[in-house]
């Protein structure tokens, strides 16, 4: 899994947020984005969190958000010093996302 099939649609859900998202809460947001991005990009994401973390983004497009939460709890239960700076950012923005009007 590479890290833009990952960063990519977190990124876009991010902006899809900003319009209706205090902007504090998007910037901090987007620091933990890119604590994960640099994390990915030295290596120190074991494959099974990267795994998973491209798993939680499917679901996030599909808006699938327990599922996406689901994953996100797994990883925090059974990877926490791996993903503990960031995941709070993915768990807020799964959160946020899930507040959104849809199209309907």
């Amino acid at each position: 899994v590479s890290a833009d099939t990952v960063l990519a649609p977190l990124r876009a859900a991010l902006d899809a947020c900003r319009a209706t998202v205090q902007k504090q809460v998007c910037n901090d947001i987007g620091r933990r984005l890119t604590v994960l991005e640099d994390a990915w990009a030295q290596g120190k994401l074991s494959a099974p969190v990267r795994k998973r973390m491209s798993l939680l983004v499917q679901e996030l497009q599909q808006q699938h958000w327990d599922a996406a939460d689901d994953i996100h709890r797994s990883l925090m239960v059974d990877h926490v010093n791996e993903v503990s700076q960031w995941m709070v950012g993915v768990k807020r923005l799964i959160a946020e996302m899930r507040e959104l009007p849809t199209g309907e």
